[in-house]
């Protein structure tokens, strides 16, 4: 695959603020979000909305960080630093998502937010409360450049049973018709087809991505490795649909590498890039 121009030495690197919970074991949330980005040349600014408790075999419990405290991180960098593109991943609560959205709204935010609506982990472990549900699809995918929901996800949101392409596009207009610019509905759950298939949709035409099906139970943080990636394309200008092709070949590559560890699901890997 083509990857993104890394920096050249001393040179002031493109920002990509994650909003998102950091993960004690490794392999998803924040320190997903930052290999990747760090992987692709792109300097990482996050703003924790939760610290979890979590190995490779679940989420035991997480601490939610208050919601003016998330706000005064995005604060922070966006009037410091600056960056080029948001990406959120697990925002816990109400408060949070409302603290995310006054925040954008307040600083006058017009990078593109790609939202990856974080509502449980891999291993169905609740990691957004169900009164949140609401506050995602109301506060925050009206403000979102893309969403990126797994099946899981649009099941809770839109009460949709992705079985097929077809229930597969109606999810993608039900979301869309929430607010966001583009919704990328994605496939890798969908075990009937020997492929991963996900669907973009921007309210008029439906693009769709294609990638050979890999068994590997070393999965965990390939949500948050997608959304990252795409996000980092976005900084260099590139479409969406884009922005998603090369998100999906970087995840597939990433899910290629992925490695064991622990007893349960071990991360996917951007280290291949290194070699």
């Amino acid at each position: 695959m083509s990857y993104l121009p890394l920096p050249p030495p001393g040179a002031t690197p493109l920002r990509v603020l994650t909003i998102a919970g950091s993960d004690s074991g490794g392999g998803a949330g924040i320190q997903a979000d930052m290999r990747t980005m760090a992987l692709l040349g792109v300097h990482a600014c996050v703003a924790v909305t939760a610290v979890t408790v979590q190995n490779t075999l679940g989420v035991k419990s997480f601490h939610e960080i208050p919601g003016d405290v998330v706000a005064g991180q995005i604060e922070a960098v966006v009037t410091d630093i600056g960056v080029q593109a948001v990406k959120t991943g697990m925002l816990a609560s109400s408060a949070v998502i409302a603290a995310v959205a006054d925040a954008w709204r307040r600083l006058e935010l017009s990078v593109p937010l790609v939202v990856d609506p974080v509502c449980a982990s891999m291993h169905g472990d609740a990691l957004l409360a169900a009164s949140a549900l609401d506050s995602l699809r109301t506060q925050l995918f009206p403000l979102a450049t893309l969403v990126t929901p797994n099946l899981d996800e649009v099941r809770l949101l839109v009460d949709i049973e992705v079985t097929d392409t077809d229930t597969q596009r109606s999810a993608a207009k039900a979301l869309h018709a929430l607010g966001p610019r583009w919704v990328l509905v994605k496939g890798g759950h969908l075990r009937s087809s020997d492929t991963s298939c996900d669907l973009l949709y921007d309210g008029a035409c439906c693009y769709e991505f294609d990638a050979p099906r890999l068994s590997t139970g070393n999965d965990h943080g390939g949500g948050d490795t997608l959304a990252a990636a795409i996000a980092c394309a976005l900084t260099h200008g590139l479409t969406v649909p884009d922005a998603v092709t090369f998100g999906k070949g970087w995840v597939t590559e990433c899910l290629r590498a992925a490695y064991p560890l622990g007893g349960g699901h071990g991360p996917v890997s951007p280290f291949f890039r290194l070699t």
